[in-house]
């Protein structure tokens, strides 16, 4: 049996002073403080048998890749299967009361959370991450590889493969900023998942919470 870990890291903070939903959309970089992040999870993992450094097209998982990249030794390969969600509110403020929420045109997006109806299936956002952990399971047999990701595709696909239910409310994920959500495969079965957050102290506000499965 080979035992091989998948980690899929979320990227650093992002610039945003306008608060808008980015999601897919470019030129979104990481904020000082979340070139802090991505260089502290690169200290962490620097002695790590990381083998493969893949990020996402967005310039977030790519700047949040570099410095891990460099202190591994590796170049950075480059999957779409492991960007954002799509999302219809992209470029809107979306909040209750105001932006995208107070525009009854808005509303109709909102009628399915289960899907969800305004934006990329869960399903679907499972069925390209685990293809894209799999290859990246295949090309570092018997050793590690590091994916960076975005929280809902990282929070979803661990769901699935917990068997939790893939909707859910977004303010109880566990996937904070820089944070290590890793999968344990022996041979081509996942046999484990840990989370870890090697930038906690950086995070802006203490976002930190204790999961409980099925909550």
């Amino acid at each position: 049996m080979t035992t091989t870990i998948v980690h899929l890291l979320r990227h650093g903070e992002v610039h945003n002073p306008t608060k808008v939903l980015y999601g897919r959309l470019p030129n979104y970089h990481l904020s000082e403080l979340g070139l802090k992040m991505a260089e502290r999870v690169a200290e962490t993992v620097a002695h790590r048998d990381i083998v493969r450094v893949v990020a996402s097209p967005l310039e977030r998982a790519q700047e949040t890749a570099e410095p891990i990249a460099t202190a591994l030794g590796k170049d950075i390969g480059t999957d779409p299967r492991v960007i954002e969600a799509a999302n219809v509110f992209e470029g809107q403020t979306f909040g209750v009361g105001d932006g995208s929420l107070k525009k009854p045109q808005s509303w109709w997006h909102l009628r399915n959370p289960f899907r969800p109806s305004w934006g990329e299936a869960y399903r679907e956002i499972v069925v390209r991450m685990l293809a894209a952990m799999a290859d990246a399971r295949r090309d570092a047999e018997g050793h590690e590889a590091l994916l960076v990701s975005h929280q809902l595709p990282i929070w979803t696909v661990r769901s699935y493969v917990e068997g939790r239910h893939l909707w859910h409310d977004p303010r109880k994920r566990q996937c904070s900023l820089a944070s290590l959500t890793s999968f344990t495969y022996e041979d081509e079965r996942i046999a484990s998942v840990t989370y870890s957050e090697p930038a906690a102290d950086l995070l802006p506000v203490r976002v930190t919470k204790k999961f409980v499965a099925g909550a």
